[in-house]
């Protein structure tokens, strides 16, 4: 197969203006939505040939692998693109069972209960032990 149509999925992700695509990040057994990212083509082009979640930064500015940092690697286990072609999940082995950089389970901790936002996930690692800078 070349490059070229090895490639051709790619082209059919419809990128945004600034050449980004919404990714949610799924755990793979419970179906739990553990974050939403970005990713530019070669975000994705590099997730799908290294199986590990790698996104684009955009309050950095440049592509960052899940967990190379924290540990807190994301394994794929399935890439899907939704019918509008413009969000994509992954089904995702979570490692360490952290994927918040605040230390939980999930960057969807918070749930409105009587117009307030009330926090429902407990910090599992403080991120002071787990962030070095």
């Amino acid at each position: 197969m070349t490059e070229t149509l090895a490639q051709s999925y790619l082209d059919e992700v419809r990128w945004n203006n600034d050449g980004l695509v919404p990714v949610i990040a799924q755990d793979h057994e419970t179906n739990d939505v553990l974050m939403v990212a970005w990713m530019n083509t070669e975000a994705l082009a590099l997730t799908v040939k290294e199986q590990r979640a790698v996104y684009w930064s955009r309050s950095r500015q440049k592509l960052w692998r899940k967990g190379e940092e924290s540990g807190h690697v994301q394994l794929i286990k399935d890439i899907r693109l939704d019918c509008d072609e413009d969000v994509i999940i992954l089904k995702i082995e979570q490692l360490g069972g952290i994927a918040c950089h605040t230390g939980r389970r999930s960057c969807f901790y918070r749930r409105l209960e009587n117009n307030q936002w009330q926090i429902v996930e407990k910090v599992i690692k403080d991120p002071e032990h787990i962030y070095s800078k």
